[in-house]
């Protein structure tokens, strides 16, 4: 057959992909209808993602503010450690489900959902603190677990995907530093109602009512939140939806699951399994061995210590003086070097205080105080890190929002899983060394796999969504050829 003359060329009609073309150039250009700079600062990511980490503040931030008394304030760790563990295995399946849910109904509405489940848990503890009731603590971790794995899901996708790749760092910083700042707040609170305790015990149950008030605060200010689409860039573009037929659930879940199949986030399922176990020794510990006003100076000091942590490595990981990939490298190295001193310091103080008798309780005004009280607030200065680290890791793989949601909730689900079996642990009445060993053991099993995905980290993210609809009209391309060939072979 001979080719086409110029003639039958200029009269054939435009081709499907030229009018796709055609079509997203015209979706990517700014936003023609003038805005106010009221409407333009409300709609901006930057205002999304503080009202996102005031959010974090209220819920996540108080319950840590809790958690890191040990034991929620409570006088034994086990109790409470049961709750959190069923906390988390709830989130090992709600992360994931709810990162498919806000990718059909929307990330604001799920966040919606993520603030409604903390209270109720803070409340159990005020309930068992004054007056010994024990089913309710199960009972608030069940809605706490719930309530996590939506706003887990919701919030580190608006994080992450509202910005540009460049303010991914900076951004994460301050949606970790404001959840911080629950941290700081209620543990001043703590502090300031339990400074005359100096010896073992429990935390004042007025503490709780207090911490409960601001968890409250979290459902009006979630109703803040700008859907994707209509948050307005720097340059005065908004993000367009994707075009094409809404996914259905079971779509989504095939997302999730081929999303997992990638190397990038298969090798991370190590580390973010095995890498906070020592969070459920850190309870025990401050439990085990520190007085009531001691361990609210230790919650305080640790949100610091936190607060600190997301905000310097905001601050460098968006730093032009390093490639993604070496920055990425040079920041594992450390984060390797300086986990391993870490523990071998809290077994060397683990066994100094285990082994005492009498039975130790630091105080602040102990000798060796400092000495057991730094190596907690360093080691959770470097889980800090770590959060911020792992996030930042995912942020350099992919850019679209829709395999954000989805690729942070398979993050969180993972994490749920580690947390999950380490509280477990920790309410088996194991012994701290034991404990800590078992962490110390984890962290070691995630080093190679870790290693290999760092070195696959690239300078620019990938946009996943039009990389699936590139592929998705390969496979209907070639359906076509097969369809046509199939044709030809029955009719000869």
């Amino acid at each position: 057959m001979s080719p086409p003359t110029d003639n039958e060329i200029e009269k054939q009609p435009p081709s499907d992909d030229t009018t796709l073309e055609l079509a997203s150039s015209s979706s990517e250009e700014p936003t023609t209808k003038p805005v106010s700079k009221f409407t333009r600062w409300y709609r901006s990511p930057l205002f999304n993602v503080i009202i996102v980490g005031l959010i974090s503040f209220t819920q996540p931030g108080i319950w840590n503010a809790l958690n890191n008394t040990g034991a929620g304030g409570q006088q034994e760790p086990y109790l409470v450690n049961g709750s959190n563990s069923l906390t988390f295995g709830l989130m090992v399946f709600g992360c994931t489900i709810f990162g498919v849910i806000a990718n059909r109904i929307g990330v604001k509405k799920v966040l919606i959902i993520g603030t409604l489940g903390y209270a109720p848990y803070s409340a159990s503890l005020y309930v068992n603190n004054r007056y010994g009731t024990e089913w309710f603590v199960l009972f608030g971790g069940v809605t706490c677990g719930i309530a996590a794995s939506a706003l887990w899901a919701a919030e580190g996708a608006i994080a992450l995907g509202y910005g540009g790749v460049k303010d991914r760092g900076k951004f994460a910083g301050i949606w970790l530093g404001l959840r911080e700042l629950g941290q700081l707040i209620g543990s001043s609170i703590q502090l300031s109602m339990n400074v005359k305790s100096s010896g073992r015990g429990k935390v004042g149950y007025t503490t709780y009512l207090v911490l409960i008030s601001l968890q409250c605060l979290g459902l009006p200010l979630a109703f803040l939140i700008s859907p994707p689409e209509k948050v307005i860039q720097s340059d005065g573009n908004r993000r367009t939806k994707p075009e094409g037929k809404k996914t259905t659930i079971k779509e989504e879940f095939k997302k999730a699951w081929g999303l997992m199949k990638r190397r990038q986030m298969f090798l991370l399922i190590p580390i973010l399994v095995g890498f906070q176990w020592n969070a459920t020794y850190l309870g025990i510990y401050m439990t085990k061995y520190f007085s009531v006003r001691a361990r609210t100076l230790g919650s305080l000091t640790s949100g610091v210590a936190a607060t600190f942590a997301n905000v310097f490595w905001g601050w460098f990981y968006d730093l032009k003086y390093f490639s993604r990939p070496t920055l990425a490298k040079l920041c594992w190295l450390f984060f390797v070097v300086t986990m391993a001193g870490s523990f071998a310091w809290q077994t060397a103080n683990e066994k100094l205080y285990g082994d005492s008798n009498p039975r130790i309780t630091l105080d602040w005004d102990s000798p060796g105080f400092g000495r057991g009280f730094a190596s907690m607030v360093f080691m959770r200065f470097l889980n800090e890190s770590h959060y911020m680290y792992m996030y930042w890791i995912v942020g350099t793989f992919f850019d679209d929002i829709e395999t954000l949601t989805l690729a942070v909730s398979l993050v969180r689900t993972f994490e749920s899983i580690g947390s999950s079996v380490s509280f477990g642990i920790g309410a088996a009445k194991v012994s701290p060394m034991v404990n800590l060993v078992i962490a110390f053991v984890m962290f070691g099993f995630t080093i190679p796999a870790t290693s290999v995905v760092v070195f696959m980290v690239p300078e620019r993210p990938v946009d996943m969504s039009k990389a699936v609809e590139a592929s998705s009209g390969e496979d209907s391309e070639a359906d076509h050829v097969a369809a046509k060939t199939a044709e030809s072979l029955s009719s000869s």
